[in-house]
């Protein structure tokens, strides 16, 4: 059988839209738990005694094991892994294989593109810089970037909140259409920072939350001017070495490579196609499902029109440590460290499933940490310090052809089944 392709406009498919929509996938897995996450209102500080151990489910590795396969082939995942950690035991399943009909089976060692989730270590290394006395939280962004609009009324906090109203390039039609056409150019963040500046500012300053690439651009930026180095070489002194994480990389912004072992990275669809609904039309998702489409190979596509937002490469083991790190603490002191859990606020007041996001850092139900989108790749990673659980998913095609994100998917999945609905507990 002959097998369809898309015209050249349309196969080159890279859907940038999905990093500004990473609001949706956080509200979506909040909504596995709507309780008030531990968070005390009368002082905005995270309450950990509000969420008790008893609410976790025994592990049940089998019924895990049957969603994870039954998701990944109705999204028509290639390959998936996750990685869960609990008091009570560990859940760690692969599932496909790194490549659209290949037969190389999925692995806990493979590296892949880790999108958004880049954004946590940006914003540790600014909030290190902060505690070194070398900036400020309330320092305007002015200070360091004159160029930016509204930049005298912009923190370093609103940009690391995602307040600061700058527009997001990734949403630009001329990025998309750019990325479409040309998917192995390196972009720099001059002139990212280009793109978003030709659009006016979305509200004032600290008046509202929206999710925006450009914010961890210029905090890339700014801490690229206090250390005088290049951010790779950052976050490798400050992160991934004291760490041990040798698995993790952010490459340079030439760099269209995966270290081995590695997934390949599908897509199905074009960023133009997809700017405003992220599912593809039905005659294609039909296509899609009958083996009459197959995806796009974008493995070794330029990341750079990402650069601090969402450069980063990683494993799922690197992740489950990063982000245990990331919540419990260790490369920040423990009064920064109890600030930045506690900086995480409702995206939306009027929402009660809404998005919670803080200093470079998400919260969903229990559990804080970030998701991440990048071509092919999509990734979730989360710990709940309360009750000591780890949960870290990739999938090797983003997005399913339907609009959902694989691994958000399946990682929503996993914590409907680890954590007991309220009415469960309140019967205990």
């Amino acid at each position: 059988m002959r097998t369809t392709t898309l015209p050249r406009a349309r196969r080159l498919f890279q859907r940038t839209r999905c990093l500004a929509l990473f609001a949706f996938a956080i509200a979506s897995l909040s909504a596995c738990d709507k309780r008030d996450g531990g968070k005390d209102t009368r002082d905005g500080r995270t309450n950990v005694q509000s969420v008790a151990h008893s609410a976790l489910r025994p592990l049940n590795a089998a019924a895990m094991r049957d969603t994870m396969e039954r998701l990944g082939k109705d999204m028509l995942v290639p390959g998936a892994v996750v990685i869960l950690r609990t008091p009570e035991g560990e859940f760690k399943h692969t599932y496909g294989v790194t490549s659209y009909r290949g037969a190389t089976p999925t692995s806990f060692d493979q590296h892949v593109r880790v999108g958004s989730n880049t954004k946590t270590w940006t914003g540790t290394v600014i909030l290190q810089m902060v505690q070194e006395g070398k900036l400020r939280l309330d320092d305007p962004v002015a200070q360091y970037r004159p160029d930016v609009p509204n930049g005298a009324n912009i923190t370093i906090e609103k940009l690391l909140t995602m307040r600061s109203g700058l527009y997001n390039y990734s949403q630009s039609l001329e990025l998309n259409r750019a990325l479409d056409e040309h998917p192995q150019r390196t972009w720099t963040p001059e002139q990212l920072l280009a793109v978003a500046f030709r659009h006016s500012p979305l509200f004032a300053p600290g008046s509202k939350f929206s999710y925006s690439n450009t914010n961890t651009i210029l905090l890339g930026l700014i801490a690229e001017q206090i250390d005088g180095k290049p951010l790779g070489d950052i976050m490798r002194d400050r992160l991934f070495r004291p760490l041990g994480l040798e698995n993790t990389l952010f490459p340079t912004a030439t760099s269209t490579t995966l270290p081995e072992p590695f997934t390949r990275g599908y897509m199905y669809g074009t960023n133009v196609l997809t700017l405003h609904t992220p599912a593809l039309p039905d005659s294609l998702q039909t296509a899609a499902r009958a083996g009459t489409l197959a995806p796009v190979d974008w493995t070794n596509a330029s990341p750079s029109w990402t650069w601090a937002a969402g450069e980063g490469i990683s494993t799922a083991e690197d992740l489950a440590t990063w982000v245990r790190v990331l919540v419990v603490g260790k490369l920040l002191n423990a009064d920064m460290q109890a600030r930045r859990l506690a900086s995480v606020q409702q995206t939306n007041p009027s929402d009660a499933s809404s998005a919670w996001y803080g200093w470079g850092i998400a919260k969903f139900g229990n559990l804080y940490g970030h998701t991440g989108e990048m071509p092919g790749y999509n990734s979730f990673m989360g710990h709940d310090p309360v009750n000591n659980v780890t949960l870290v998913v990739w999938s090797n095609l983003a997005p399913a052809v339907d609009g959902r994100d694989p691994a958000t998917t399946i990682a929503r999945s996993i914590v409907g089944m680890l954590y007991a609905p309220e009415n469960d507990r309140d019967s205990e």
